[in-house]
């Protein structure tokens, strides 16, 4: 069998072995979005969505998420994260209703952030769309993506177009 590092000898999943990898300091940003109707956005920025505070309760899910990355990804790392930060952001922009979310992760570890990142973005786009679906069940929830990381072996990443 060719050499994949998440198989085994036998061809079987393994989780690979990261204890002799340097720890370092790692970040890693992503971003999601959501596009909600008129009403939806009227409604988020007045706190009129009768489940309660959309973004607050949408920004707690993210950081769940985050820290739980290992639980959903069968070959993640559990990781101990140093911080998590999720901002919120509408663009208005051609009579849509946008909301951008942008999650930033940080640890010191031996492996990185990524996918607690783009999950944390995924969580909480779903977190918004699941206490406003009452209202709209059209809300598409936009792509998901790695804006940048940092630290590691294979080195820095930057999105060179980071509204793609």
């Amino acid at each position: 069998m060719a050499d994949f590092t998440h198989f085994n000898q036998q061809g079987r999943a393994k989780m690979v072995d990261i204890s002799e990898k340097k720890e370092t300091e790692r970040i890693a940003i992503a971003r999601s979005s959501i596009v909600v109707t008129k009403e939806i956005y009227i409604k988020i920025v007045d706190q009129g969505i009768e489940k309660g505070d959309v973004l607050a309760v949408a920004q707690v899910a993210g950081i769940m998420a985050a820290k739980k990355t290992s639980d959903w990804i069968p070959m993640c790392h559990p990781l101990q994260l140093k911080g998590i930060n999720i901002s919120f952001d509408w663009n208005l922009s051609n009579n849509k209703y946008e909301l951008i979310i942008e999650v930033f992760v940080k640890t010191k570890g031996s492996t990185g952030v990524e996918m607690e990142a783009l999950t944390a973005a995924s969580a909480t786009a779903l977190t918004v769309y699941d206490m406003c679906k009452a209202i709209d069940k059209g809300m598409v929830i936009g792509q998901t993506y790695l804006i940048e990381k940092k630290g590691g072996k294979s080195g820095d990443y930057t999105r060179k177009n980071k509204g793609e």
